[in-house]
């Protein structure tokens, strides 16, 4: 045999050698050499390498195993039409495990949270308004032509008790009304002591026409009462408060001349005030009547004030896609203004239920996934349905169980070891 002849055989030798070492080495965590199509770097997936062993070029990480391609299930093939099998479309939506080395998540920065039972507590916080109530508000208008011959209040703000005098009426009107009044009180008594039964009624009739006009000029039961027992007409007419409240406004001066129906006075009773506040659409699902709210100032050292939810608009904001809803809040003493804007709290309790960090879900737009710890390594992509977020935690519905435990931060890294290694398929 000739040199040549020997050199051919040796390399042979050496090649077939190289080979069964070759196979070896890609036995192992990372799977079979059949099942491998080749190694990559996740970080630079233009890298690729039929070395197991090798590290890439730029960044000088380990590269990844990459599985083959599952072949496509032949076609089934129905009066002349081709469909593709229900086992290849279950495929590709199914999420199937991927192997990341420990020591690869060391050194990307992977950490664990675990799924667990916590309360479901939720804040919604937002600002309102404080305004009146509207049936606590009073409007005094003057009824009958005549002049302001003293006003009791002095200016906007003023505090103001039940049946406080607020403004005095000089009414010649009142007065010529008030006298035949007080004829008719007299004629009622003549017919009564003459046993007339038909004047006595005609009188009565007259006395009760005369008294509906005065009660319509503002003159209260009461004074139209100390009228009958005194028979003293009065050219004047005081307007008092109904409610203990604050004066909103003032719009006359003493000496003006007054006509019918002009403004005189505004009190507003703020012992219960309201307060308008703008909640999201898609917050207004959580909105019941009666839910209590917290009320502040927007300063630290506001006192707080609990409220209860009375009414919710129905109608969205085409701007700002918000709906206003109204709160009632007990104001004693009158501590909440009309347009303070103020801090809106509300607490809602929806039981208890499992939950994961806000870090641990990463959504993909149509859906969420989270990526469970299945040991040494191997990790699980897992769609979940979220119940909602809670503080710093989101509500799991779906897809996760009590105790497992989730990557809880470098997702993106990890998604993208995912991607390269055909584990999730489609989003």
């Amino acid at each position: 045999m000739n040199i040549k002849s020997l050199a051919a055989v040796f390399a042979f030798l050496a090649l077939a050698a190289l080979l069964f070492i070759t196979g070896c080495d890609r036995t192992g965590t990372n799977g079979p050499a059949s099942d491998v199509a080749y190694y990559t770097c996740t970080m630079h997936p233009s890298v690729k390498s039929h070395d197991p062993k090798a590290k890439c070029p730029i960044c000088s990480m380990d590269l990844v195993p990459v599985k083959k391609k599952t072949e496509a299930a032949p076609t089934n093939h129905v009066h002349g039409q081709t469909s593709a099998p229900a086992q290849e479309t279950n495929s590709m939506e199914t999420p199937t495990e991927f192997v990341v080395p420990i020591e690869r998540q060391q050194q990307i920065g992977v950490t664990y949270a675990t799924v667990q039972k916590q309360p479901l507590h939720r804040t919604i916080r937002t600002v309102g308004v404080v305004a009146y109530d509207k049936q606590r508000h009073w409007d005094f208008v003057s009824r009958v032509d005549g002049y302001v011959q003293k006003l009791h209040v002095s200016s906007r703000g003023d505090i103001v008790e039940k049946n406080q005098p607020l403004v005095t009426i000089y009414s010649p009107d009142l007065l010529t009304t008030q006298r035949e009044f007080v004829d008719l009180l007299r004629i009622r008594d003549e017919a009564a002591k003459s046993n007339s039964d038909a004047s006595v009624a005609s009188a009565e009739r007259m006395l009760e026409s005369a008294r509906r006009r005065l009660f319509l000029w503002n003159i209260t039961t009461n004074q139209i009462a100390e009228l009958e027992q005194s028979r003293q007409p009065k050219d004047t007419l005081t307007l008092f408060s109904p409610f203990k409240g604050v004066v909103q406004s003032i719009g006359v001066d003493q000496g003006r001349r007054v006509m019918t129906g002009e403004h005189l006075v505004d009190v507003a009773d703020l012992s219960l005030v309201w307060v308008w506040a703008d909640f999201y659409q898609d917050e207004l699902a959580l909105l019941k009547k009666g839910l209590p709210v917290s009320i502040s100032g927007s300063t630290s050292e506001s006192e707080s004030f609990q409220g209860k939810i009375a009414l919710v608009d129905p109608f969205i904001s085409e701007a700002t896609r918000t709906a206003r809803v109204r709160i009632d809040v007990e104001n004693a003493d009158f501590k909440l203004q009309p347009d303070l804007f103020v801090n809106v709290a509300l607490e809602l309790d929806r039981g208890e239920g499992l939950t994961v960090p806000l870090s641990a879900v990463m959504p993909t737009g149509e859906r969420n996934i989270a990526f469970v710890d299945k040991g040494e390594g191997r990790l699980e992509p897992r769609f979940v349905e979220l119940s909602g977020k809670f503080g710093t935690n989101y509500g799991i519905k779906a897809g996760l169980s009590d105790g497992e435990r989730v990557v809880n931060s470098a997702n993106f890294l990890i998604d993208a070891e995912s991607k390269v290694q055909g584990a999730l398929k489609s989003f």
